[in-house]
């Protein structure tokens, strides 16, 4: 039988979610958990990938077992063994064939960013120096991301996808209170340090060092190396992820 588990993890002490060969992850530290409490060997699948420092207020992932369990004994004991940057919301049975990461119909991020100094707004905030943004004219840059599907400009390099194109169905800059912004970012999948490249190159826009114009030509160009800096992961979060819902029983 297959569950899905939806989870939250504050990524800061974490190599980002999958298994790395010399750094700690959130997929290793789960499976280790699941593991232990199933009693063998257990693989996790995610829905994707998050980056060093990421977090997800919502990350869904698979997994396998013989039999059928009792899923909120499994929930209770995984939140008792994990540690307390891991939560786990639920864990649900789906179909056999229901795929956390390819069955995903949409996901969801959030980067936030401040231009006051706050104490409280540092670990899950980027504090942009210098002058105010124009949030306004970052708006109009975003919307033109719908124009395209190709985002190799906005991809780290030399990964190992088959296609750079994304659908994108929202981006957007929201105004939460003051100076406290949100870009919010939503599409059918994401490539590797996409969101966090897109909003470094918009931030250049709200600064008035790019144009419109200059936008719309790094994504034409598909070249990494003509966009922005990648932002911090620390400010940027996994949100949502959408799934049909006739995949659960």
């Amino acid at each position: 039988m297959r569950y899905f588990i939806e989870l939250a993890y504050d990524g800061s002490a974490y190599h980002g979610w999958q298994v790395q060969p010399n750094d700690i992850s959130v997929q290793e530290v789960l499976a280790g958990c699941l593991s232990t409490l199933l009693g063998k060997d257990t693989e996790i699948v995610g829905a994707g990938r998050t980056d060093a420092g990421v977090n997800a207020r919502l990350m869904v992932a698979h997994f396998d077992v013989g039999n059928e369990i009792d899923a909120d004994y499994l929930t209770d004991k995984l939140n008792r063994m994990l540690p307390s940057d891991i939560c786990i919301y639920r864990i649900r049975p789906v179909s056999d064939d229901a795929h956390a990461r390819f069955s995903a119909t949409y996901r969801t991020y959030h980067y936030y960013v401040h231009h006051k100094k706050n104490p409280f707004n540092r670990s899950y905030s980027y504090r942009v120096p210098g002058k105010e943004l124009d949030f306004e004219l970052m708006n109009r840059a975003a919307a033109i991301l719908f124009e395209y599907t190709d985002f190799t400009s906005f991809s780290k390099l030399h990964t190992d996808v088959k296609t750079n194109d994304c659908h994108i169905m929202q981006a957007e800059w929201v105004n939460l209170k003051e100076d406290e912004w949100m870009f919010v970012i939503q599409a059918n999948r994401f490539l590797r340090n996409m969101v966090r490249a897109i909003v470094g190159t918009l931030v250049e826009v709200g600064r008035g060092k790019l144009t419109l114009d200059g936008f719309r030509r790094i994504i034409e160009q598909k070249d990494r190396c003509s966009a922005g800096m990648s932002m911090p992961g620390n400010a940027l979060s996994l949100v949502d992820i959408g799934y049909p819902s006739d995949i659960y029983k």
